[in-house]
């Protein structure tokens, strides 16, 4: 078998914090756990917020940690006719429709909520004709392209997943995926040919993953990568959900919430040690 390969793959749309450090260290500690190589991946599809300054912080903040990756780094930025091109067989499959409804429909029309708490998308579009989607496209219509994921689930039948949990030594357990929850999520953008769940399944389907270390925030996000992973005929990995770091109301750090940065810490003093003692590491 080969070695295991896990990824830290943060978004450069700001500075790193401390819930980053967290999920950064429980990457690396598992991959030398596990006796693999922990690779540093830049998830940047986001043009108008990723800037080259987050980026090149991340490099800066990650090494002042102490940790270290396999050159060369991974951009998704440099990949968009992947992640097109995964999308367009998708497309084949009759699995992917074009949407013209803007966040105020939806949140007009939905009926429920996604597991983030968003308005769940009430398929409006799905029964759009060819004829009416055609126009539309010709027309130039603000739109964006979903998975139906009724076809989609139908397709793929039913999913499991390899969970390992509470530390990345336990014994491996078996989970089953409900992409139902979702709906049918947004893939493909008109200005951007990916969304975060098809990407980071190409990417680390690409990259050989084995093992996926993430928040527990993230967790239910597995259920659409799952789906995912069976329809592009990718690898499936191994899934370990950690704790997530918590501020005084015990919310999550975020960015925009401008939770103090990893940056911001070292030039009031912090070092390598603070930073882990302060995420319990």
């Amino acid at each position: 078998m080969s070695k295991p390969r896990l990824r830290f793959a943060p978004s450069p749309n700001g500075y790193l914090h401390l819930g980053h450090a967290l999920s950064a260290l429980v990457t690396w500690d598992a991959a030398e756990k596990l006796g693999g190589t922990a690779l540093l991946r830049i998830e940047d599809i986001d043009r108008n917020r990723c800037k080259p300054e987050f980026t090149q912080a991340v490099f800066e903040d990650l090494a002042w940690l102490g940790l270290s990756w396999p050159e060369p780094v991974l951009h998704q930025s440099e990949r968009f006719p992947l992640y097109a091109e995964a999308a367009n067989r998708l497309r084949d499959m009759d699995l992917l429709y074009p949407c013209f409804c803007s966040r105020a429909d939806i949140a007009a029309r939905a009926t429920g909520t996604d597991p983030d708490g968003a308005p769940l998308y009430p398929g409006t579009c799905r029964h759009l004709s060819n004829a009416e989607r055609i126009e539309r496209l010709e027309r130039g219509d603000p739109v964006q392209f979903r998975l139906d994921s009724g076809a989609a689930i139908a397709r793929a039948g039913l999913l499991t997943y390899t969970m390992i949990g509470p530390t990345i030594l336990d014994r491996p357990q078996i989970r089953y995926a409900r992409p139902e929850r979702w709906g049918d999520v947004v893939l493909q953008r008109k200005d951007v040919p990916t969304a975060y769940h098809l990407s980071v399944v190409v990417d680390d389907d690409a990259q050989a993953i084995t093992h996926v270390t993430r928040g527990k925030d993230l967790e239910a996000a597995t259920d659409l990568h799952v789906l995912l992973q069976m329809l592009l005929s990718a690898s499936a990995v191994c899934y370990h959900f950690h704790r997530l770091v918590t501020d005084r109301d015990n919310q999550k750090l975020s960015k925009s919430k401008g939770s103090p940065s990893l940056r911001d810490l070292r030039a009031q003093g912090w070092t390598p040690a603070d930073i882990r003692r302060a995420v319990g590491f």
